[in-house]
């Protein structure tokens, strides 16, 4: 029984053994640039070095962007310009450019700003009073110009401390805000901006504003059709029936059905692109599916309905809230303060309109149902493989045989955004790969789990493969995403197989797999190819060493190089010391080396599908079974080092 022991008063306040002082010394106030500086990961997310398109470098360019798209919504302006290079940006819209005597306040003083009033941006998408802060703050240099009916303002900043700042001066200009920005390199190390997911985010802006045309570097993107044209730019399969597009006032949507396995989905609010949805894409995928069912009367599955449907949704929001600061998520129930929930608006909109469209277009309604009964045959006939199947991954995945998990997994509602953001799985062959991962991997945030073999070459089969395969059937377990990627426990699927050529089949291999089962996997941008290096070339007089180390010279002593260009570089540097290590395998990388290739510095390259790859056409010809046709390919296109012909 535990003793009772009386604390005096003075007892209480004694400080623990090895505690800090605590006085008013320790008490600090930050400004507003500095607090940004320090927690930019508050304000934008990850930071990232610009080749991950949710890196914060395109987090800024978008807060800048998104003040601009504003002012078109608002019926001013329908041009913007925008100028990149790969460090600086600077973007130019046409609206009624910011009241001049605030142009300083709007870009250095927090809570400032118009979008607290929703009469003057009654659905705006940009952050109220905060987003421009971030974009000056972590830049060096930081410019903001604005005219208004012949007159101008302009500022200079730096680090959010401004340097100048103009009287209000006579201009020519059109009216509109022109801003300037270059990140700080020393938040945002080695980043430059890229191209390949500038224009995607383009697009995606001018499909959700019909008319206005955006200019990047000169190039001109516009659109006439608005969601139509989102979903035909992203389509990879060829629909079963014209797409069905339905406009009302603040919402648009577009639905059509393809024999590709799952569901795809666009969902936006205000314009923003919510990547990870949110109460509005759950009311649509609910509505959608109960509409279909209520008009054939007859007692569908919901996952027999949306099979292999691809639509998009668009909404504007009073107010709206997000559930993270980069705005990837919808978390408002209600359409305005004073306006119906998410979902009554949704669900009554298309109750009326896409129903009404069922009952006009004939061969569209018995196109889908024709589809949907495709897919409820299909899911019958594998009731019981399924049952079964969850079962034994249910009780594999429980020992850990297959895999060894992480913490921290991208659907816990209450993680951190980062950490969540982090969360990825490899996938490995074999034990020897796997060991060596999982003995330096972040247990956090870095899964792995390990394929017994090649897997099955599942061109052209059916999905019941995936349940009667362990292989797929675990694996699709532990990214439980038989229902779709709303549950997905990782935000990035790491292929991991050696740099020989077992280890590249295998790599085609479960890319076919995700191709033909989970598209959109691959479309979200979660799946990875993981990339290990193929020589090691280091001094062979201190060979023992590990890792990357330099000598008295400054000369690294260990190289780990990818490609042929990079060995012979090495080589060259080492001179006749280079002790050159060709890697056959992962299993041949020590945990300790492997550091260097899973941390910060990963080189993992993303895995995309667009339209233009003519996926079912390249699965076709080297997946399917035209085995001489493949032959002849390699014959033909057999490169010989020695430049010896074939015999």
């Amino acid at each position: 029984m535990a003793e009772e022991v009386e604390i005096t008063n003075d007892e209480l306040s004694k400080p623990a053994i090895g505690s800090d002082s605590y006085t008013e010394d320790e008490i600090t106030t930050l400004t507003w640039n500095e607090h940004i500086r320090r927690r930019p990961g508050m304000y934008i997310g990850k930071l990232g070095d610009g080749t991950s398109s949710d890196d914060g470098i395109y987090v800024l360019l978008k807060e800048v962007l998104d003040n601009a798209i504003d002012e078109y919504m608002m019926g001013y302006g329908k041009q913007v310009s925008i100028d990149i290079n790969e460090q600086s940006v600077q973007v130019r819209d046409f609206g009624r450019g910011i009241p001049l005597e605030k142009v300083v306040d709007v870009a250095s003083k927090m809570n400032t700003g118009a979008k607290y009033d929703s009469k003057a941006f009654k659905k705006s998408v940009g952050l109220n009073g905060v987003g421009i802060k971030a974009v000056n703050a972590l830049s060096t240099e930081f410019y903001i110009e604005s005219v208004r009916d012949g007159q101008c303002k302009q500022a200079h900043f730096s680090r959010g401390e401004i340097i100048s700042e103009s009287d209000i001066i006579p201009s020519d200009e059109p009216n509109g805000t022109l801003v300037r920005f270059t990140p700080d390199a020393e938040i945002f190390r080695g980043y430059k901006y890229l191209e390949e997911f500038i224009i995607p985010l383009l697009k995606n802006y001018t499909f959700l504003n019909t008319g206005l045309a955006i200019y990047l570097n000169g190039k001109r993107f516009y659109s006439r059709n608005g969601l139509m044209d989102l979903l035909k730019e992203n389509l990879t399969a060829e629909v079963l029936y014209p797409i069905i597009h339905l406009k009302g006032d603040d919402i648009e949507v577009v639905i059509t059905h393809t024999n590709q396995y799952g569901e795809e989905y666009y969902s936006f609010v205000n314009g923003q692109h919510t990547t990870q949805g949110g109460t509005h894409l759950m009311a649509f995928k609910e509505a959608t599916a109960r509409t279909i069912k209520d008009h054939f009367g007859r007692n569908f599955e919901y996952s027999d309905i949306r099979n292999g449907i691809v639509a998009a949704i668009a909404v504007k929001v009073e107010e709206p809230v997000f559930e993270s600061q980069t705005k990837t998520r919808l978390g408002s129930r209600d359409m305005g303060p004073e306006g119906p929930t998410v979902a009554k608006f949704i669900g009554d909109f298309l109750k009326k309109e896409l129903d009404n469209y069922l009952h006009k277009e004939l061969d569209v309604a018995e196109i889908i149902l024709k589809k949907i009964q495709a897919s409820e045959k299909e899911r019958k006939a594998m009731a019981g493989i399924t049952k079964q199947a969850r079962e034994k991954a249910k009780k594999v995945n429980l020992h850990n045989r297959k895999l060894l998990d992480c913490r921290v997994h991208l659907n816990d509602p209450k993680g951190d955004e980062n950490l969540k953001n982090a969360s990825s799985i490899f996938i490995t062959e074999g034990d020897s790969a796997s060991g060596s991962i999982t003995k330096i991997r972040d247990v956090a945030t870095q899964a792995v789990f390990s394929l017994r073999g090649k897997p099955l070459n599942t061109y052209d089969l059916t999905q019941k493969v995936v349940y009667e395969n362990d292989e797929f059937n675990l694996l699709q377990a532990a990214l439980n995403i038989e229902d779709g990627l709303d549950g997905l426990r990782y935000n990035k699927v790491i292929i991991a197989t050696d740099a020989d050529n077992d280890g590249m089949h295998i790599r085609l291999l479960m890319l076919t797999f995700f191709l033909q089962f989970f598209p959109d996997l691959i479309k979200k941008g979660h799946v990875y190819v993981l990339q290990t290096p193929l020589f090691r070339v280091r001094n062979k007089k201190t060979a023992k060493r590990v890792g990357v180390r330099k000598n008295g010279a400054g000369i690294e002593e260990t190289y780990y190089c990818y490609t042929d260009e990079e060995r012979i570089a090495a080589i060259e540097k080492l001179g006749a010391n280079a002790e050159i290590t060709r890697f056959k395998g992962l299993g041949e990388i020590s945990p300790e080396e492997f550091r260097n290739f899973i941390g910060p510095d990963m080189r993992a390259d993303k895995v995309t599908l667009r339209k233009e790859d003519a996926v079912d056409e390249l699965l076709e010809f080297y997946m399917g079974k035209n085995t001489p046709l493949r032959q002849n390919f390699i014959i033909d296109n057999l490169v010989v080092e020695d430049d010896t012909e074939l015999m």
